[in-house]
């Protein structure tokens, strides 16, 4: 499998502030991951979209692949409970 462009959407930046920094470094970690394997086990494709999430304790990375155009692209992260809630 080839390395993946893994691209961040300005709002999570934002999404990323309240985070503590423990939380912060897994979920970093986890974002970076995506470049060499954008579907880890574990990682669920949501229902009735094209995007898929990865469990981080309480909080979710919600993100797009691109197959044919190499990026991964981070939607939203955020607490679970705040992060599946439309824009």
């Amino acid at each position: 499998m080839g390395k993946y462009r893994v691209v961040l959407r300005k709002s999570v930046a934002r999404d990323l502030r309240p985070i503590p920094n423990p939380d912060l470094r897994r979920i970093l970690a986890a974002i970076e991951s995506l470049s060499v394997e954008p579907r880890p086990s574990g990682a669920e494709k949501l229902s009735g979209q094209d995007r898929y999430r990865i469990r981080l304790g309480a909080c979710r990375v919600i993100y797009e692949i691109h197959d044919g155009e190499v990026p991964v692209i981070v939607v939203k992260v955020g607490h679970r409970k705040d992060v599946h809630s439309h824009r």
